[in-house]
């Protein structure tokens, strides 16, 4: 593919990842004008703002959407072009850049995310759908919503850290939970300390708490972590990084296109991004999204 006479359009959040997102959007524009590429660059003052200003600009006609960030700009630009025929680039800049690392583009060399963009052919993956909204990730509830939330509040640490540290301050209080679950039809009632469904396998910048979870196999992964004590949620935590907690005995991993979640009290979060408050249904959306990415086939 050519860049060459395209038009894209360039999705920035100049405060991701302590500012690389800003620090990113320059040269990423500069290389895809080099190769030939129009390039509109859209940054809101805030995320309605910005969501507004990309709305509109793929509702005019764009070749390309290129979001320049993390998993909650993705989030963004997925609830854009979801379902068309524009397809999504990626250049992760992000605390968080689950879906970019689910795709297979580098992390730790964003600008070569900018050249799977010139090269690759656009191909198909899928999405999840929850509350009328799109996410590439998993979506949380329980324990891990309400570290969602805390993490979302604080300004300190960066990173995996803010994660790491939000979990140690709301294990002081969590309970588990009392869920009920429909999975393809099949209702499954269980206390839980969390319930994650993933169309892809991580969230929280790496924990790969459905480390199986594929974009291209139609299916969501449901895994479900019941009653364990916090010196054992402790000692198992650290495990979730290798996606190795999924042998504990306190761990069920189911697979289904469609899961209900009930529960009283618990909001349901998917790609850093709050959702709904439960209860919420999620569905599996084959081949929802075109991206450009490695592994590509038109």
């Amino acid at each position: 593919m050519t860049a060459s006479g395209r038009e894209m359009a360039l999705l920035v959040n100049p405060t991701s990842g302590k500012g690389r997102g800003a620090r990113l959007a320059d040269p990423v524009a500069e290389r895809l004008r080099d190769a030939g590429a129009s390039v509109d660059l859209i940054v809101g003052r805030d995320a309605d703002e910005a969501f507004d200003k990309v709305r509109d600009r793929v509702a005019r006609g764009v070749d390309t959407l290129v979001a320049v960030g993390g998993d909650g700009l993705v989030n963004m630009a997925l609830q854009v072009v979801a379902g068309t025929s524009v397809p999504l680039g990626v250049v992760p800049a992000g605390t968080g850049n689950d879906f970019a690392g689910a795709l297979g583009l580098s992390l730790s060399d964003p600008l070569a995310a900018t050249e799977h963009i010139l090269r690759c052919r656009a191909r198909e993956v899928d999405l999840g759908r929850a509350a009328g909204r799109w996410f590439g990730g998993v979506l949380g509830s329980g324990f891990d919503s309400l570290v969602n939330e805390r993490a979302n509040r604080m300004s300190w640490p960066r990173g995996r850290a803010r994660y790491n540290l939000a979990i140690l301050a709301e294990l002081r209080t969590f309970r588990p939970v009392p869920f009920e679950l429909v999975v393809d039809g099949e209702t499954w009632q269980t206390e839980a300390m969390l319930v994650a469904v993933g169309n892809g396998p991580s969230y929280g910048g790496g924990m790969r708490v459905c480390p199986d979870a594929r974009l291209d196999d139609g299916l969501l992964d449901v895994t479900v972590l019941g009653p364990i004590s916090k010196p054992e949620f402790i000692r198992v935590f650290p495990t979730v990084y290798r996606g190795r907690h999924v042998s504990h005995h306190a761990v069920t991993v189911r697979r289904a296109r469609r899961v209900s979640l009930r529960a009283d009290g618990v909001t349901a979060y998917a790609d850093g991004e709050r959702v709904a408050t439960l209860p919420v249904t999620c569905e599996a959306v084959p081949r929802a999204v075109r991206v450009l990415a490695p592994g590509s086939s038109s």
